[in-house]
């Protein structure tokens, strides 16, 4: 590829508005690889949190030694959702005399944590999306704004040969292709990032699940040691 016919200098030559376009596409994949690189950073420590907190959890652990083990401000992942039911059910308890109330409570609680960790792991995915579905058509419309100049500026010309045409012509594609490669990595990224996240959500609600079933046999055996 000789200079004339390089990415460079074929945005040099572009037109403005076909500029813009590359220039916003360019933007939009350095953005789409920060986040790919942010979130798979930050699922993976979410991942690595949710593994020791259940071992910790299950090892048999005092729930009152965990719940002050479990920091305060903003905890996160399966702590989250421990800290709020763990908190609610000590709440309840000793002013509710239907054990069912108090799970019920416990339940609501939990839900709204499960919904909040839900709305952290997908934080920024949406950009994604939009960049992975966009992008090819932003490209597209510099493209065709670029081919429709091209042809506007050639058509008081009295001779045209290749040479002429084959230039503009690949300024004008050069939108497409970095349309292209914006969106593919964009695309790849978000539905990878979006598997990992659907598996950790599913993990924290088969964990919510498994801790209100706890509480439940811990106040059914508080139900039967009063009755005996």
């Amino acid at each position: 590829m000789n200079d004339s016919m390089s990415i460079i200098s074929l945005f040099f030559h572009a037109g403005l508005i076909v500029q813009l376009i590359m220039l916003i596409l360019l933007a939009a994949s350095v953005l789409s690889w920060v986040l790919i690189f942010q979130r798979a950073f930050a699922l993976k420590r979410d991942a690595r949190d949710l593994d020791e907190f259940e071992s910790h959890f299950w090892s048999g652990v005092d729930l009152n030694e965990l719940y002050r083990e479990v920091p305060t401000d903003n905890p996160q992942g399966a702590a989250h959702i421990f800290r709020s039911g763990f908190r609610e059910f000590n709440r309840l308890l000793p002013k509710s005399r239907s054990h069912n109330a108090v799970l019920e409570g416990v339940e609501r609680s939990m839900r709204v944590s499960v919904s909040r960790e839900e709305e952290r792991l997908t934080t920024h995915l949406a950009i994604l999306a939009i960049i992975s579905s966009s992008a090819v058509y932003v490209g597209l419309f510099g493209t065709v704004w670029g081919i429709l100049g091209t042809f506007q500026a050639l058509g008081g010309a009295q001779q045209v040969s290749l040479g002429t045409i084959a230039p503009a012509i690949a300024e004008a594609l050069v939108a497409t292709a970095m349309g292209l490669f914006a969106a593919i990595p964009a695309n790849i990224g978000y539905n990878r990032l979006t598997h990992k996240a659907d598996k950790l959500m599913v993990r924290m609600e088969n964990f919510a699940e498994e801790f209100h079933a706890f509480l439940h046999r811990n106040l059914q055996n508080r139900s039967t040691g009063e009755n005996t």
